[in-house]
């Protein structure tokens, strides 16, 4: 069974599922999937999903899921690379990493949260 993304009161991951509901037991705060969609749309949050669904938010380590070949560029990304400390931004390419020492942008379909 998956973990549901981290708690949006207090943004720690220690978060289980109750039947449609998402609780945290630190804070205490209960919420269902919709309700976080809602009022990040409505406070105009850009929600970032990796592959599996997972939210992403700044700072989070990644893991590409698939071999990537950098445009421009003679580099291969491989599967399994991880990249720490993420930053999302707007656009197309929507995370900001490094990884290998080389700083790319990459699309969240293509990551995982690690």
């Amino acid at each position: 069974m998956s973990n549901p993304s981290a708690c949006p009161v207090c943004t720690l991951e220690n978060t289980y599922r109750d039947g449609e509901m998402n609780i945290c037991p630190d804070c205490g705060h209960e919420w269902s999937d919709s309700t976080a969609q809602d009022s990040a749309a409505e406070d105009g949050v850009k929600v970032v999903r990796d592959a599996n669904g997972q939210v992403l938010v700044d700072g989070d380590s990644v893991i590409l899921i698939k071999d990537l070949k950098v445009k421009g560029s003679s580099i291969v990304l491989k599967k399994g690379s991880k990249a720490k400390g993420i930053r999302l931004v707007d656009g197309d390419h929507d995370v900001d990493c490094k990884i290998d020492g080389v700083s790319l942008s990459l699309k969240s379909e293509f990551l995982k949260k690690a």
